[in-house]
C-alpha cells in the first residue's frame, strides 16, 4: 500500500496538471475575439471606436456578420488590394492575420458586443432635407430608417461617423471599393453612389442619415 507521502505527491500532481491545464485550454467565441482584437487596437482603438487621423472607422456595435464579412473581403484581396486604397492597404494584412475562418468570426462576434457611441459630426454643409430625397434609392436595401438588412448584405448605416460614409461613397464612385468582381455587395452598392453626383450630393445624403435615430 502507497505511503500517505506518496499519496499527497500524487494527488498534488494531478492538482498542477489540471491547473496547468485550465490555463492552457483553447480560448473561444468572446474570450478568443478579445485576444484576436490585440491587432487591431493601434488602429482602431481598445473600445473600438476609430481614429479619424487614420481612417480607421468605428467597428464597436457593427453587426457581426457585416464586421466577418468585410474582414473576409480584405483577406482574400476583393477590399483593400486597389493601389490608391491606402486604409484598406494597411487593413490587409491585419485581416490576414487572422488565420482561419473561426478567428475571424470570434473578432467580429466580439468587436458587435462592444458598446458603440454616436459619433461627433465632422462635416458641415449638407441639407438633410435635399438629402432625405435623394436618399430613397438607398431604401430598397438599407431600409428608409437606415438599419440595413442582412438578407440583402446591406448594413446599417446610423451609427457610422459623416467623414467614414463620405470617404467610402468616394471609393465606390472611384472604384476603389465594389470594382473587384468578387465583391458582389459592393458592386451593388457602386451603381447606388454614383446616383450621387457630386461631393454635395453626398454631404446632403449623409445630412439626411444624421437625423435617423
Amino acid at each position: 500500500m502507497a505511503s500517505p507521502q506518496k499519496i499527497l505527491a500524487a494527488v498534488l500532481l494531478a492538482g498542477g496538471f489540471s491547473l496547468t491545464a485550465c490555463q492552457t485550454a483553447p480560448q473561444e467565441g468572446v474570450a478568443r475575439g478579445e485576444t484576436l482584437y490585440e491587432t487591431c487596437e493601434p488602429c482602431h482603438g481598445p473600445a473600438a471606436l476609430g481614429k479619424q487621423a487614420i481612417g480607421a472607422p468605428a467597428i464597436a456595435g457593427l453587426e457581426s456578420w457585416y464586421v466577418q464579412a468585410q474582414v473576409e473581403k480584405f483577406r482574400t484581396g476583393a477590399r483593400g488590394a486597389h493601389p490608391k486604397d491606402m486604409e484598406g492597404a494597411r487593413m490587409r494584412p491585419m485581416a490576414r492575420s487572422l488565420r482561419t475562418n473561426e478567428d475571424v468570426a470570434a473578432v467580429a462576434l466580439y468587436v458587435s458586443g462592444l458598446p458603440a457611441e454616436r459619433p461627433a459630426a465632422a462635416l458641415s454643409g449638407g441639407d438633410a432635407a435635399k438629402g432625405a430625397a435623394a436618399y430613397a434609392v438607398c431604401t430598397a436595401c438599407h431600409g428608409a430608417d437606415g438599419k440595413g438588412n442582412m438578407a440583402l448584405n446591406a448594413p446599417a448605416l446610423t451609427g457610422h461617423a459623416d467623414w467614414y460614409i463620405l470617404a467610402q461613397l468616394h471609393k465606390f464612385k472611384n472604384g476603389q471599393r465594389g470594382a473587384d468582381p468578387r465583391d458582389t455587395s459592393g458592386a451593388t452598392m457602386r451603381p447606388m453612389a454614383m446616383t450621387l453626383v457630386d461631393e454635395q450630393a453626398m454631404l446632403d445624403v449623409i445630412a439626411h442619415i444624421q437625423t435617423l435615430p
